[in-house]
């Protein structure tokens, strides 16, 4: 495989299993210098042991570890890659949890799906403007859901307390993923931004879906592709299948975006 992303900088979220994991091994083989990030060090090492005996070279992979339950640890993660990387090519925002049966509240008063899968992301993008832009022509993209279609933003209780359903709140956090996506590049920062649904593939997501997956390789590749310099892509959309799809109405409506960066600024403002 061509070396098309040699001395370029990807920072993978969730790169410990699953799709992230695919997708921190493709782009490795494509030559990037890949930043594995786990929910722990351990986790971490154990992705870069398999990522070696993969074919990666041990020189292009860097453990880095934060729980996204714990915005300061996103916070500190972002500070670490800023301060050794000072420019970051890729940021897949690709870490996702399921959300639990019942209603379950993060230390930061978030519901945990709503922030390890949107609000995690949202700040990540937020905290790495600066390498990002330094990059040059850097790309984000967030490895969203085709269930974002079919969600709907609960503004007056975001967390779902008074009528909480998993499988609304998991939805929920792929909408505002997909949302967000155009405004974690702004004007004039030479970043492009985009979502995408990397198909039903068996996951830890799985579950959710109740049907059968295809491998965690395939929904990478799609991943993959639109980290791909060659690939054109516009800022803003939601990507199925390497093309630009439809999208929930929500993601292209300019109140609703103003609304959730809002929201998103609220619910980090103690952090």
């Amino acid at each position: 495989m061509s070396a098309v992303l040699s001395r370029r900088v990807a920072l993978v979220t969730g790169a410990s299993s699953g799709i992230g994991w695919e997708t921190a091994r493709l782009l490795a083989e494509l030559g990037a210098t890949v930043l594995v990030h786990a929910r722990t060090a351990q986790e971490g090492e154990h992705a870069v042991e398999r990522l070696l005996r993969s074919g990666a070279s041990r020189d292009q992979l860097h453990v880095l570890a934060a729980d996204f339950a714990r915005l300061a640890e996103v916070d500190q993660l972002a500070a670490t890659v800023a301060r050794t990387f000072p420019t970051l090519d890729l940021l897949v925002n690709n870490a996702a949890v399921m959300a639990p049966e019942r209603c379950t509240l993060t230390e930061d008063g978030v519901e945990i799906s709503f922030q390890v899968n949107f609000l995690a992301a949202h700040r990540l993008a937020k905290l790495l403007r600066a390498p990002l832009t330094a990059a040059g022509g850097a790309r984000i993209v967030n490895v969203s859901s085709s269930l974002h279609r079919t969600a709907s933003m609960n503004w007056a209780d975001p967390n779902r307390v008074k009528k909480y359903s998993r499988v609304a709140a998991y939805a929920q956090s792929q909408l505002a993923l997909s949302t967000a996506a155009g405004d974690m590049a702004p004007e004039g920062s030479g970043i492009t931004s985009v979502s995408v649904n990397p198909g039903l593939c068996d996951t830890a997501l799985l579950p959710l879906y109740g049907r059968v997956g295809a491998p965690p390789a395939e929904g990478a590749a799609a991943v993959v592709r639109l980290c791909r310099p060659e690939i054109r892509l516009a800022n803003g959309e939601y990507y199925d299948g390497g093309d630009i799809a439809p999208s929930a109405v929500t993601v292209h409506e300019e109140r609703s975006r103003r609304r959730l960066g809002k929201l998103a600024d609220q619910l980090t403002a103690g952090i």
